[in-house]
C-alpha cells in the first residue's frame, strides 16, 4: 500500500493521488507534488474554499462535527459569528451555545 502525505490544510490522513494532484476529500484541498516537496506553508487562516479569514468574521459549519469530551454535535449549517483567530492558522476560537470551542478552518465556510 502506498503512503500518501497528510493534508497540509486540515492535517487529516484521508488523502489520495488523482493523476496529477493530491486530493483531500475532507476539506477539498488539491496540491501538487512540487508544492509538497517545496513545503509551501501558508500561515494565513483560510476556510474550506480558500477564502482568507479575519477576526470577527461570520462563518458557517459545512459538516456535522462531534465535540470531543461531550455529547454535543455541531450541525451542518450552524452559523458562527465573531470568530477569533488563534496562533495556529488551521484553528479558530468561537462561542457556540454559550460554550467556547476551537474549530478547524477546513470545516468552515466564510459568510
Amino acid at each position: 500500500m502506498e503512503e500518501y502525505p497528510i493534508c497540509p490544510q486540515c492535517a487529516l490522513e484521508n488523502t489520495y493521488f488523482d493523476g496529477s494532484v493530491f486530493v483531500c476529500p475532507d476539506c477539498g484541498l488539491e496540491w501538487t507534488a512540487e508544492e509538497q516537496e517545496a513545503g509551501v506553508a501558508d500561515s494565513t487562516p483560510r476556510d474550506s474554499n480558500g477564502t482568507e479569514l479575519m477576526d470577527g468574521d461570520a462563518v458557517t459549519v459545512i459538516k456535522d462535527l462531534k465535540v470531543k469530551g461531550s455529547s454535543m454535535v455541531i450541525k451542518r449549517g450552524t452559523k458562527v459569528k465573531s470568530i477569533r483567530l488563534t496562533e495556529n492558522p488551521e484553528e479558530v476560537d468561537c462561542r457556540i451555545d454559550g460554550s467556547g470551542i476551537v474549530l478547524k478552518t477546513c470545516f468552515l465556510k466564510k459568510g
